[in-house]
């Protein structure tokens, strides 16, 4: 078992909605900027993930229907306690939302950048944030990564300690640093039915592989169609 939550992951996630706000998704994403990072990368995935926000086929379908929006809360993780809330959880109701939150993610800066890659203590702090998202129909986490858990605890010892049940967690794997590193992705990281995990050939093709990402995970709940079977998506 693993011991009491580290101070670290018991942070707050800070302005938390209201109990009742009404959505069909929570959705928590998490960027790595651990030290195979390096700078350039991580401007990458910053710019990346706000341009695949503001895309018009993804905000189509974040607004796609207005009574039941889309909840978003994005953060930063690499070491054991090295993880930072770069967008608080907001409702993504109007276009103006979406573009606020893009705008907010693309101006945020890395914390740090000499620290290991440990995905076991990102999950623990991503279920201390889901503590303070609204109520919503879905709750998805997507972990982004270029490498295996290096420090600290494994993957699965997350999901035996944490409060993490009916959580759905998928994977965007970039680049080709380790051989096999889709597989560990989908053998150690993803949960939940129709989890999956989309992969970018590199942090150039971040945004494309978000952008699909993003897609995937929304339209199901925007247009009710059947969920898709686990697997892999190319990039």
């Amino acid at each position: 078992m693993v011991g009491p939550l580290p101070l670290a992951l018991a942070v707050s996630a800070g302005a938390a909605l209201p109990a009742g706000a009404a959505c069909r998704l929570a959705l928590l994403l998490a960027l790595d900027i651990s030290s195979s990072v390096d700078d350039a990368e991580d401007r990458l995935q910053r710019e990346g993930l706000a341009a695949a926000l503001t895309a018009p086929e993804i905000v189509e379908v974040v607004l796609a229907l207005p009574d039941r929006p889309v909840a978003l809360s994005v953060f930063e993780w690499s070491g054991r306690y090295q993880q930072d809330v770069l967008l608080d959880w907001r409702l993504l109701e109007t276009r103006d939302d979406i573009f606020a939150a893009a705008s907010r993610i693309a101006g945020s800066r890395r914390s740090y950048t000499e620290f290991p890659t440990a995905i076991g203590y990102a999950l623990g702090y991503a279920a201390a944030l889901i503590e303070g998202a609204p109520v919503c129909d879905q709750v998805t986490i997507d972990v982004s990564g270029d490498g295996r858990n290096n420090e600290g605890f494994a993957p699965r010892l997350a999901y035996e300690n944490f409060p993490l049940g009916g959580v759905t967690v998928n994977g965007l794997v970039i680049g080709g640093l380790e051989e096999g590193l889709p597989q560990y992705y989908r053998e150690n990281v993803i949960k939940g039915p129709g989890a999956f995990v989309e992969t970018a050939a590199d942090f150039d093709g971040f945004e494309r592989a978000m952008r699909r990402k993003l897609l995937r995970e929304m339209e199901v709940r925007a247009v009710g169609a059947l969920p898709r079977a686990a697997g892999d998506g190319g990039g």
